[in-house]
């Protein structure tokens, strides 16, 4: 095959398997001619061969805690690729060698076990109900906020300030109050906090949000002591 039947077929975007159809050749040959006078392929540079990926680079990003999908978009190559060049220098992104931690400590029936997380670092995770292992600071935060969450859409379905002297300017100062005691069925505070918010909103139904200073106006003066103790000049609250 010529040199200069070819470059015009090259030239109008043609792959090689339509230059072969074009001039009723098989692909392989094709591409025989084309390497023999020196010519590529459209579309070599996408599919061809490519350059190796360097150690030290890779090493790099694994050291920053990036997975498989984020190193292949700082590289902008396919994740496949990464995986391979993993492979190829022996190096571990923190998800494998998690999973691989993960693994061996279910076998062992381990119930805590340290391992590597991307907020908090080496800490330990604990075993949940749905087999796997969690951080148990991140579930630690994740539930004060739920709480903090709840709390202020309860406070806001009750008016957002408290009802007697109107303060709403700090959530943790404001509590819920039960009108009365015998309709109480749990604390909204300790036992309510891991119950569904319909619960709650029913619960919180029975109360007055107060500020924690004017919730002393509920308890009877002979507990005054027991529930407020005054320090730094600051004066109990006026119950009349």
């Amino acid at each position: 095959m010529d040199r200069y039947r070819l470059v015009p077929l090259l030239e109008e975007g043609l792959s090689i398997d339509a230059i072969a159809a074009e001039v009723a050749r098989s692909p392989s040959t094709v591409s025989y001619w084309l390497k023999r006078h020196g010519l590529k392929a459209n579309g070599a540079r996408k599919y061809g061969p490519k350059p190796a990926l360097d150690h030290d680079s890779l090493a790099a990003l694994v050291d920053r805690g990036l997975s498989v999908p984020a190193i292949a978009s700082e590289l902008g190559c396919p994740p496949s690729r990464v995986r391979y060049w993993l492979g190829r220098h022996s190096l571990d992104t923190r998800q494998s060698r998690n999973r691989a931690t993960a693994r061996a400590a279910l076998l062992e029936g381990q119930r805590i076990v340290e391992l590597s997380c991307r907020r908090h670092g080496e800490t330990d995770h604990a075993l949940e109900g749905r087999g796997s292992y969690r951080c148990a600071r991140c579930r630690a935060e994740q539930v004060a906020e739920h709480r903090r969450r709840v709390k202020r859409v309860l406070i806001d379905e009750a008016g957002g300030s408290c009802r007697l002297c109107g303060y709403a300017r700090c959530e943790a100062a404001l509590q819920f109050h039960h009108l009365d005691p015998r309709h109480k069925d749990f604390h909204l505070s300790v036992r309510g906090i891991t119950r569904s918010i319909s619960a709650l909103r029913a619960e919180a139904a029975k109360c007055d949000c107060c500020a924690q200073p004017v919730t002393l106006r509920w308890k009877p003066v002979r507990r005054l002591s027991s529930y407020f103790t005054p320090r730094g000049g600051f004066e109990p609250p006026r119950l009349d």
